[in-house]
């Protein structure tokens, strides 16, 4: 997805649990037919773990006609990561990647030092009904791999690790968590995980990654003795075990990983440690040097304004 202008909401939100640093009420921008919930990056937590961006779309269902339609547009710097829960997107790249993403897949796109792609719905899947539901997230690149060649990687929904038992189930989409580990290959220490908890169940996430957020996707849960409903980050402690309860049926996200090598800046949709390569990475799409999408090439995203 494409970077979206959108003030931060306002403060006030102070969280009450002590194993909770920072409690993060996304901003929301609707895309036309569907909204979107941005986590990250937040005035609160600029990043957790590797994790620079954290949107939340959905769930949402399309009229006719209608669906995703974001332009080509480039990156820099960072792997995007494209996980469904509902629907389908078909994504196109610089590189002739063309595939489709269907719920409990991963794509995960490496810009490095240059990316074009697009998102759609396909014509095919725009009758009406369609639904759409799921997370885009945004990983910054050690600095030694910021300008690493660019790359494309699907994992199917059946090879991602998968734990059942009396009434949870827990996803490992990156990294490892409870003795399942993704075969999903990351550049740097990242935890990406899907629970499902039943209400009444119970889940431990213990102190093994350095930096850590729980995102709430439907139900409420609670820690600490606190309650949280739907659209909530809560940014965790470091050092601190955590257990997870389920107050309803709740559905939520585990992301994070090792503090990144350093700050980043964050433009549009360019990552960087270094601001001049923001700027050249902006006077190069202005001036039309990135490649394109094979088979999307009538129409792009031009550089915004400010």
């Amino acid at each position: 997805m494409s970077f979206f202008p959108g003030k931060d909401p306002d403060p006030g939100d102070v969280p009450a649990s002590d194993a909770i640093a920072q409690l993060i009420v996304p901003r929301s921008v609707d895309l036309g037919g569907f909204q979107v919930h941005r986590a990250l990056p937040s005035a609160r937590s600029r990043m957790v773990g590797p994790f620079i961006f954290f949107d939340h779309f959905g769930p949402a269902v399309f009229k006719a006609g209608d669906g995703v339609d974001v332009r080509p547009h480039p990156h820099i710097g960072l792997a995007t990561v494209t996980y469904l829960f509902d629907g389908e997107i078909v994504h196109r790249d610089s590189l002739g990647t063309a595939m489709p993403i269907r719920p409990g897949a991963v794509n995960w796109m490496t810009a490095g030092q240059g990316i074009v792609h697009s998102e759609r719905t396909a014509a095919d899947h725009r009758d009406g009904g369609e639904p759409l539901h799921g997370l885009q997230l945004w990983v910054a690149l050690p600095m030694k791999e910021e300008e690493m060649a660019p790359a494309f990687a699907h994992t199917a929904a059946a090879d991602i690790p998968e734990l059942r038992a009396n009434g949870a189930i827990l996803r490992v989409v990156a990294g490892a968590l409870h003795g399942l580990r993704s075969p999903v290959v990351t550049a740097w220490d990242t935890l990406f995980a899907e629970v499902r908890l039943e209400a009444g169940l119970r889940w431990p996430l213990d102190s093994a990654h350095e930096e850590r957020a729980v995102y709430v996707i439907a139900g409420e849960i609670e820690i600490g003795g606190d309650a949280h409903g739907p659209e909530r980050l809560l940014v965790l402690k470091p050092g601190d075990k955590v257990v997870v309860r389920a107050t309803s049926d709740a559905h939520f996200v585990v992301v994070g990983g090792a503090a990144m090598d350093g700050p980043r800046h964050i433009w549009w949709n360019f990552v960087s440690s270094r601001k001049e390569r923001i700027e050249a990475a902006k006077a190069d799409w202005k001036a039309g040097r990135f490649a394109i999408v094979p088979g999307d090439t009538t129409e792009f995203i031009p550089l915004p304004d400010n």
